[in-house]
């Protein structure tokens, strides 16, 4: 394209006026050169049009922008909070929900878990066992009603360690309960953020991939605007000057 200034004519009114008023549709961004060709048929890439003219289409360019980026981001926003609303699931307080199912036997099945899987409960039975073998070994104070092997404290142990396993075991399947309860919350919490994120991941490549090129681009559209309104004062101010020294001729 030459670059010498020289008359051409306007696209839209087909004024007369010079090259650096306005461009080329071949200098225009895709966006706005398909707008003014949707608006003239006659339109080819080497057709002009003026600065003034320009401004609508660039202005509603940067309009279009801002709805498109405005809609993809309420169309986010409403995903999350559907997403939300729609999460019915509550978490449930685990020691709550089963201290209130608890009866009277797996409480006494929690009691002896708990007492039997403790040191206390070790030295007593320790302490236990070295009196009877004592008294039934020494004769003590003439009693003698268990004498070595100690046959009667051998059938002793077996029946307390046969009653008090299935007592233990009743502890446990307690326990597999409550370790069930908090698997199925883990489940839904994990599930729920999963979705949370891929949303705000969404979210987040629309920001970086659309919105944020979007605002550079309408920030340079402001900006050319911004300057073809400073050239437009110019020009007025410059006429403006021209006719005042026109009048002071005039009047002189």
């Amino acid at each position: 394209m030459n670059e010498e200034i020289h008359e051409v004519k306007c696209l839209v009114d087909n004024e007369p006026m010079l090259s650096d008023e306005g461009f080329y549709l071949q200098e225009l961004s895709q966006p706005i050169s398909n707008a003014v060709k949707a608006d003239y048929s006659k339109a080819k890439i080497t057709s002009f049009i003026c600065a003034h003219h320009l401004l609508k289409y660039r202005v509603n360019h940067v309009d279009n922008l801002i709805n498109a980026d405005l809609k993809q981001s309420q169309k986010i926003n409403r995903k999350l909070t559907r997403a939300l609303r729609d999460d019915n699931y509550d978490i449930k307080d685990v020691n709550d929900s089963l201290q209130e199912s608890l009866t009277f036997g797996q409480k006494v099945s929690d009691a002896v878990a708990k007492f039997g899987g403790s040191w206390p409960f070790i030295f007593i039975f320790i302490v236990l066992l070295i009196v009877w073998m004592v008294i039934n070994g020494m004769a003590l104070f003439g009693v003698h009603f268990d004498p070595y092997p100690y046959i009667l404290l051998n059938l002793f142990l077996s029946c307390f360690s046969t009653i008090q396993a299935p007592i233990i075991m009743m502890s446990q399947n307690r326990a597999a309960e409550r370790d069930r309860l908090d698997y199925e919350n883990d489940f839904h919490v994990n599930l729920k953020s999963e979705h949370e994120l891929r949303i705000l991941h969404a979210k987040l490549d629309h920001l970086t991939q659309n919105q944020l090129p979007h605002d550079l681009e309408v920030e340079k559209l402001q900006l050319e605007i911004l300057g073809e309104v400073r050239t437009e004062l110019a020009k007025l101010r410059e006429e403006n000057s021209k006719l005042k020294d026109k009048l002071r001729q005039k009047e002189n």
